[in-house]
């Protein structure tokens, strides 16, 4: 079912608003009983180490504001809700950290820096020799030019522990993914590289492992542009090697050199396979063959019309099943983001209702609401020590284990 634009948008940042509400207090995806947080849809981004991961939510963003590096560069589950600035196109982009409440990091070189730094002095702070928490970090981010998102980056899985990282930091991993796209709430949006087997993808295998009918799993391609020469991924593309039910999107990274030059992202359309940096057959760089890819994807558009999906002048719209370019994939987010809450609205209100009910009855038990003004906090304790003198005397006047229990009590 299609969801209208909109209006609709502001039911995510209601869900962004609940988290948040969970996140102060503590109530997270490794909480024992994590009952409202797992109600709200959540989309957990899943892949192995150099899988083009960070790449892509750097390219929702449209900003480069992630730790860079060789190993485990992500130590901490990321929660990452973006916040569309309406009415102004030219509003300034910001972020704001849980932990450090009401300061606003215009600068997102140093949103990165203090991701490490957080990173660190948490790790310092539990001790022990782990170089990984379950412990989430909360970003959010105010731009005009992002979607109504939330999204979790997770740490990226690995097969084999390098030196310097314990033995165990394999399980340490999969379980800590694990608990996070194990509710059935949670959409996983799964990146592998196009160039290496999918039989050999983690987060592929992770996600059927909590998914097996992959009825929650959304499939990312990175790495398109560097696929062996004589190879492409329009089986993968088309769903005849792993069919998803919310399918497939294929999108161009920008390469190392690119990213250590500090290339800008880009978010515009390009011919052919669409990704946010271009594929231009003329060009040779040190991450790029030389053979022409364009030919490879020309049958996209093809494709397209063979399943019905028309074409807009402004950009292809492709199916799911198909090829696309950042913009394209973070609309289908957001749109099948909006459907799931739009679905679970219902049973998260009932949740809430209840709760509050409950929460009001356990207040009333209690005396009901205080008012914190000196005058009334003192009249509450009077009214508290009158109960008690009242239910003392109760038990003196109320004759066997009353009275005589308290009198036994005291004879010698």
């Amino acid at each position: 079912m299609a969801v209208p634009g909109g209006g609709l948008d502001r039911v995510v940042g209601l869900v962004n608003r609940l988290q948040q509400i969970c996140s102060s207090l503590g109530e997270t995806a490794l909480s024992e009983n994590a009952v409202l947080w797992n109600k709200l849809t959540t989309i957990v981004v899943v892949g192995g180490q150099s899988s083009g991961k960070s790449s892509v939510l750097e390219a929702v963003v449209g900003r480069d504001f992630l730790p860079r590096g060789a190993g485990i560069v992500t130590k901490r589950p990321l929660v990452l809700q973006l916040v569309k600035v309406d009415g102004d196109p030219n509003a300034a982009e910001y972020g704001e950290f849980v932990h450090t409440a009401g300061k606003k990091w215009s600068d997102f070189l140093q949103i990165q820096q203090e991701i490490e730094d957080e990173t660190e002095r948490h790790l310092a702070k539990i001790g022990g020799t782990s170089t990984i928490s379950p412990d989430p970090i909360y970003l959010t981010v105010y731009s005009p030019n992002v979607p109504n998102l939330t999204m979790v980056d997770m740490p990226g899985l690995t097969k084999v522990p390098i030196d310097g990282q314990p033995l165990s930091i394999v399980q340490e991993l999969d379980d800590m993914v694990r608990q996070y796209i194990k509710g059935d709430n949670a959409i996983i949006l799964a990146v592998t590289p196009a160039n290496a087997d999918l039989a050999t993808s983690d987060a592929l295998r992770m996600a059927r492992e909590v998914d097996p009918t992959c009825e929650r799993t959304i499939g990312v391609l990175t790495k398109v542009d560097i696929m062996d020469r004589g190879t492409d991924c329009r089986d993968v593309l088309l769903g005849k090697t792993l069919k998803l039910r919310n399918g497939w999107v294929a999108v161009v990274n920008r390469g190392q050199a690119d990213i250590n030059s500090k290339a800008a992202i880009s978010k515009g359309p390009y011919e052919g396979c669409k990704g946010h940096r271009d594929i231009d057959s003329s060009t040779t760089t040190s991450n790029m063959p030389t053979h022409n890819h364009h030919g490879l994807y020309e049958w996209m558009p093809r494709v397209a019309r063979r399943l019905g999906i028309l074409q807009t002048q402004s950009r292809h719209t492709y199916p799911h099943t198909t090829c696309g370019h950042i913009t394209y994939l973070s609309e289908k987010l957001s749109t099948h983001l909006i459907n799931e809450i739009m679905k679970n609205l219902p049973s998260i209100s009932s949740y809430i209702d209840q709760n509050i009910a409950k929460l009001e009855r356990d207040l009333k038990a209690l005396g009901g609401d205080v008012n914190f003004g000196r005058g009334s906090m003192l009249h509450l304790i009077l009214k508290l020590c009158r109960k008690v003198e009242e239910a003392f005397m109760r038990i003196v006047d109320g004759g066997k284990d009353g009275g005589e229990h308290i009198l036994d009590i005291f004879e010698l």
